[in-house]
């Protein structure tokens, strides 16, 4: 993983998407998690500030969508500073559809993006394997979607999953699932999920020693997380 800041990423190292998804449910009320997600690469967990394209049906008389195409709001949407961010793209109503592949992707491997985010389907799951980001998605797709879905705005909050996602969110993923946490709570987020952790060893050490007879009569309980 990289990331802009290191600390932030010296800080998550370790922690998996359970951990933060408590944490964020002890620090804020809203749903922060995503589930059924699919990588090429699952075993590589994804960090990073999320910079957002959002996506729509497709209209052929919409002529922004025509004359930037994918190149063009990607560049929107990364700006100046594209190393370490997360890339999110929203499902524009179809998830089921492809968002892009490999060659379309590779801009992200050229730039130094953290990842990619994606509430539809990718193409070329080997090619984007390959790539130095981490990919997290709905599932591989053979067929183009651009007949179907088109990038309309760059940077503005987004919907993934049921989950609201504005610029500057911290995006964390792994096979588990995903987990957004709000920029402004990212650092003690992720200090509270190493100590939610931390509490799971100690309820660890306690089951091991727990009393079966006790518990069958009752006479003991153990909240456990």
């Amino acid at each position: 993983m990289t990331g802009q800041n290191t600390d932030l990423v010296g800080m998550v190292t370790g922690l998996d998407c359970a951990a933060i998804v408590d944490a964020m449910g002890r620090a804020h009320q809203h749903r922060a998690h995503v589930l059924s997600l699919v990588s090429p690469t699952p075993q590589r967990p994804m960090f990073g500030p999320a910079v957002t394209i959002a996506y729509l049906p497709y209209r052929d008389d919409v002529t922004d969508t025509a004359t930037a195409g994918f190149a063009g709001w990607f560049y929107r949407a990364v700006g100046d500073t594209p190393a370490g961010t997360v890339l999110v793209l929203s499902s524009g109503g179809y998830p089921d559809v492809s968002h892009g592949g490999g060659t379309k992707m590779s801009r992200l491997h050229n730039h130094k993006l953290a990842g990619l985010l994606c509430d539809g389907r990718l193409r070329d799951f080997d090619e984007l394997a390959r790539y130095r980001f981490a990919t997290w998605c709905r599932g591989e797709a053979t067929r183009a979607g651009g007949d179907t879905v088109m990038p309309c705005a760059a940077n503005i909050p987004v919907e993934v999953g049921g989950v609201c996602i504005t610029p500057g969110d911290y995006i964390y993923a792994d096979r588990a699932g995903a987990v957004v946490i709000p920029a402004d709570s990212v650092r003690g987020v992720l200090a509270e999920a190493h100590h939610i952790q931390a509490e799971d060893e100690d309820f660890r050490a306690q089951i091991r020693n727990e009393d079966p007879s006790a518990l069958r009569a009752g006479r003991r309980f153990v909240a456990e997380p």
